[in-house]
């Protein structure tokens, strides 16, 4: 247990970040930092997909890295500090006009990006080397999302609150400075990871590790391709709702007039007050989601299991479509299911993607866990980049502004992108997944096959 909480320690550093690139990043860019919504639409494709392309490259690197650490950690200890550096680089408003800070945004957004793959790539894939149970992976990718989703909720409760405070009135000195102590409690979050895990799983010996050799068996690994098509498709359904869920506050709840509190049970709301508790009580929600899937997935099929939760989490998107501004209860309410059921999805497919990188070592004898995953996170990546490509074009096509009254048009574009947009791209990612050809009792049959191999092999 000691261990596992270790390993959580690492996804509880790194959704420090991650919360604030889903949620609050494009509100932080258009906002505070002062892009437009058609220069960040196409600043985050660019900067998400050469972001994505650097994940292969950094998984062949962790797999042929052999070191008194083992294969993974290191890229953790020595990339935690640099990473935290460039956060606050990022979040820093520099005085410049308008092509300066561009310019600024794509140099520090992307520094921070690559330095963040460094860092995740070898940590996800060290679920795939510290047991080989797909119950205790299943477990194991639990706790990892508990601290994930326990770090959003920090996100979500303290981020714009710390903003304010820290800021004293002035934002873009707020965000810097919340970022300077984000940066600190993710080093201390990583380290414990780094000195607090092992990695226990040894591939057979092999003395082919051409490139070439292993990207072809990858695109050969039949499972891997079609959960990954499963994965990018799965991003777009929570990335096109999460990159606007702050603009629907301000511009559909708010009306554009954020200095005017709402009343929500009883209590005065500002737009920083609202949006908090709003992400908070759904973070809330997923943690409670994870913790019951550790209850719930030895009494079912991975397979079958994912698909019912992600059907209701598809509902729960699509309701948005009919609720007016003036319903909170039933908005916080849908919020509040949607992440108890939403929660176990990834938890589900990190634990699949385990099975899959033994899968691909059962086929053609070469183990690449990192690879598996790194190519993983690309399609994530993708999906980012294109859901917010897609969202903040559709903005400013319609005429949406920054801090400027909002039209019918983008209103109605905000409700359509938190509810039938995204929900059309969940059914999608369910039809893909219906072709997923893993289940339980095949890959029992694979890891027993495996650890023959293993103990026959000769030592390296």
């Amino acid at each position: 247990m000691r261990e596992k909480l270790a390993y959580g320690c690492g996804d509880f550093a790194s959704v420090l970040y991650w919360q604030t690139f889903m949620r609050y990043l494009p509100f932080f860019y258009t906002d505070v930092f002062g892009i437009s919504a058609s220069a960040l639409a196409t600043m985050l494709l660019v900067s998400r997909i050469w972001d994505g392309v650097n994940d292969p490259i950094i998984g062949m690197a962790a797999d042929r890295t052999e070191s008194r650490w083992g294969k993974f950690r290191p890229f953790i200890l020595f990339g935690c500090v640099p990473f935290a550096i460039a956060g606050v680089l990022t979040f820093t408003t520099p005085g410049f006009g308008p092509t300066g800070k561009l310019i600024w945004a794509y140099l520090t957004y992307n520094a921070l990006m690559m330095l963040y793959t460094t860092i995740n790539i070898p940590y996800t894939a060290m679920l795939g080397v510290m047991t080989n149970t797909s119950v205790e992976r299943t477990q194991l990718s639990s706790m990892k999302f508990i601290f994930a989703f326990s770090a959003g909720m920090v996100v979500s409760a303290t981020l714009l609150p710390l903003v304010r405070v820290l800021g004293g009135g002035n934002d873009q000195r707020g965000w810097q400075l919340a970022f300077v102590l984000y940066g600190v409690v993710a080093c201390v979050f990583f380290l414990i990871t780094t000195f607090g895990t092992r990695e226990r799983i040894k591939p057979a010996p092999d003395e082919n590790t051409s490139v070439l050799r292993d990207l072809r068996f990858l695109l050969t690994n039949h499972a891997w391709l079609l959960l990954t098509a499963t994965t990018l498709t799965w991003i777009l359904f929570v990335a096109v709702r999460s990159s606007v869920s702050t603009h629907y506050f301000k511009y559909f709840i708010y009306d554009g007039r954020p200095d005017q509190p709402l009343t929500f049970l009883s209590q005065s709301f500002t737009l920083e007050g609202l949006v908090s508790t709003y992400n908070t009580l759904g973070q809330a929600a997923s943690v409670a989601g994870v913790f019951l899937i550790n209850f719930i997935a030895p009494k079912f099929a991975k397979k079958t299991l994912f698909v019912t939760l992600f059907l209701i989490s598809i509902l729960c998107t699509a309701s948005y479509y009919v609720l007016p501004a003036g319903q909170l209860g039933a908005i916080f309410a849908i919020e509040v299911l949607g992440g108890l059921v939403g929660a176990p999805l990834p938890v589900l497919l990190w634990a699949m993607y385990a099975d899959t990188a033994d899968y691909g070592e059962w086929k053609s004898r070469r183990r690449t866990t990192a690879l598996v995953f790194s190519a993983s996170t690309m399609s994530q990546k993708f999906g980012w980049a294109l859901a917010a490509f897609f969202a903040f074009k559709l903005l400013a096509f319609v005429g949406f502004e920054a801090n400027v009254a909002p039209t019918g048009a983008t209103k109605d574009s905000l409700v359509l992108l938190m509810s039938l947009i995204p929900a059309v791209l969940g059914v999608v990612s369910i039809i893909i997944f219906f072709f997923y050809p893993l289940n339980d009792r095949r890959m029992l049959e694979i890891n027993q096959e495996l650890q023959a191999r293993r103990a026959s092999a000769p030592n390296p």
